[in-house]
């Protein structure tokens, strides 16, 4: 499929997904941007559920990106341990907040460039920062973005940089930020990975999924 194509698939399938998930948002809580990375660096391995349990604590105990920078590991660590892979990210979280306070003066910076090179950070996590904490349009491609835009037919790429390029040249900027939304929510809720729930989707007529897997029509009886 050529790239018009595809601009024209994608011009029909968000509208749809705008009325099946009218409220299609960050599911991360957080109230600034320090917040919503902490937030971003847990949910890598952790549902957005378990990761809102731990930090409604966790942003109580730490205000500042210096309490993250000059906490003790161990403290740390207990205080995330039910997110998985504590060690790792605890050691992730107080050597990104050293950089904040080294490289930016203490505050998230605003710019993907920057935030990649902070530890822990990837474009992924990048981009829902930018995103939803600035308001800095861009794509994120996570697991559900990638599973959904193979099945929708937008890409045939399976590494996550090439799928958020193949997608930036198909979906207009201004909605880049709500499409990474929409597609999570219908990933998480609707199209998952192993029972995709077809029935209570509206996108069956643009889904290469869902037609290359539709019941082979009963041949008529033979007569004899």
């Amino acid at each position: 499929m050529d790239i018009d194509k595809k601009k024209s698939k994608a011009k029909k399938i968000i509208p749809l997904l705008k009325k099946m998930h009218p409220h299609a948002r960050c599911e991360l809580v957080h109230g600034n941007p320090l917040e919503l990375l902490i937030a971003t660096i847990l949910s890598a391995q952790c549902t957005d559920v378990r990761v809102n349990k731990v930090t409604s604590s966790l942003f109580k105990k730490y205000r500042s990106v210096r309490d993250y920078a000059e906490s003790l590991p161990g403290k740390i660590e207990d205080d995330i341990r039910s997110t998985g892979f504590f060690r790792n990210n605890a050691r992730m979280i107080r050597n990104c907040a050293q950089e904040l306070i080294t490289r930016f003066g203490g505050k998230v910076p605003a710019r993907l460039e920057d935030l990649v090179a902070l530890p822990g950070i990837g474009r992924k996590t990048a981009n829902v920062i930018l995103g939803n904490a600035f308001g800095v349009p861009g794509i994120t491609v996570d697991t559900h973005m990638l599973r959904l835009s193979h099945r929708l037919g937008l890409t045939k790429n399976s590494n996550a940089v090439k799928v958020e390029f193949d997608l930036m040249k198909i979906i207009p900027e201004k909605q880049w930020i709500d499409v990474s939304h929409l597609i999570v929510f219908h990933g998480r809720y609707i199209c998952k990975a192993r029972k995709p729930l077809c029935e209570k989707c509206s996108l069956h007529k643009l889904c290469d999924y869902f037609q290359s897997n539709l019941p082979l029509k009963k041949s008529p009886p033979v007569k004899r």
